[in-house]
């Protein structure tokens, strides 16, 4: 238990532009999510030119990517027939007709009726404990499903916060707390006291590898920044920013190690850039190194501490959050320990 201690090209001619009816049970959307159509006829000028191409110059403020996936969709139609292929050649006297519908990013910050795990609650903040799998904000990929999502629906004043209160993050895989403000006054002084470094996480971890000079890696201090080799990945750089991580080991087996993460800085991808940079990346996070293992399919990283001090009442709030089954089972095979309460080995 938890507990609280620009205008269209010359050579399409644009002839009509306007909204279509609303369709039925459009009661409960948003008004911006009418459907635009755009129809113009193909003239001497467009003739022979590709599809996508067109329909950039016709609708110049979406994305060549977006309008492909549009034709994809069948929302594009020649002549009253739906054409699937962006490079189709058009011919002039074509007349060429486009839906306008939204783009997955404009009905991103939208509320969804998503359970959360509520470890604690007031008018002022919320602490959730973020089940693995839970992307944290919407981004490419997930316009939908996220905690942000679920956080519109949860209470009313989210929608007129920044990022819905979100004021740090867990990975998609990582399970664990995080906490999140409900008020403009709430989220400002929890950003404050995190930038301060007076709100104190801590993890537990799974690496590959056996530590047996935990000494070396008691405070790990090198800064992350964005991998110049790939754009998904983080790296320590030394022109990146500074970043430390304190661990301690906790026990050894298996070809594995288990280990607590106190962070003093918040880096996208800290713990698991800081120790896959030492030779013992996270089991199950293949984007540092590590693979599958002891019955885990997600990165072995769990959020499990949380101490800060109330934002607005000044009072100290501590928070911990049992291991879920699919870490508490792999903890437990490196871990000589009960498989409930707290994690064996630890205090």
């Amino acid at each position: 238990m938890a507990h609280v201690s620009s205008p269209p090209g010359s050579q399409v001619r644009q002839e009509r532009w306007h909204e279509a009816d609303q369709l039925d049970g459009a009661d409960d959307l948003h008004e911006e999510e009418a459907i635009e159509v755009r129809e113009t006829l193909i003239d001497a000028e467009a003739h022979g030119q590709r599809l996508d191409r067109v329909l950039v110059s016709l609708v110049p403020e979406f994305s060549r990517t977006w309008l492909q996936q549009l034709v994809a969709q069948g929302a594009v139609q020649l002549d009253g027939q739906s054409v699937c292929q962006p490079s189709r050649k058009l011919k002039a006297g074509q007349r060429l007709r486009v839906e306008l519908r939204p783009t997955p990013q404009s009905q991103a910050f939208r509320p969804e009726a998503i359970a959360l795990s509520v470890v604690y609650e007031d008018e002022h903040l919320l602490v959730i404990d973020k089940p693995a799998g839970l992307v944290v904000h919407p981004a490419a990929g997930h316009w939908s499903g996220t905690l942000l999502n679920a956080l519109l629906a949860h209470h009313a004043g989210a929608s007129a916060l920044p990022r819905a209160g979100i004021v740090h993050r867990l990975d998609k895989d990582t399970s664990g707390l995080l906490v999140v403000g409900k008020t403009q006054e709430a989220v400002t002084a929890l950003t404050r006291a995190i930038a301060a470094r007076n709100v104190h996480r801590e993890y537990l971890a799974l690496v590959h590898g056996e530590i047996r000079q935990p000494q070396a890696l008691s405070t790990i201090d090198a800064p992350i920044g964005r991998d110049p080799r790939s754009r998904v990945r983080m790296a320590v750089v030394p022109s990146g920013r500074s970043a430390r991580t304190d661990v301690a080991l906790v026990a050894v087996a298996a070809g594995c190690s288990a280990v607590r993460c106190t962070l003093h800085t918040g880096r996208t991808h800290q713990i698991r850039v800081h120790l896959a940079c030492r030779g013992f990346p996270l089991v199950g996070d293949s984007l540092y190194g590590g693979h599958e293992a002891l019955g885990l399919r997600r990165q072995a990283l769990h959020a499990w501490r949380l101490r800060l001090e109330h934002p607005v009442e000044a009072r100290p709030l501590a928070f911990e959050a049992p291991l879920p089954a699919d870490f508490a089972a792999a903890w437990h095979a490196v871990v000589d320990g009960p498989r409930t309460g707290p994690p064996a080995g630890l205090q």
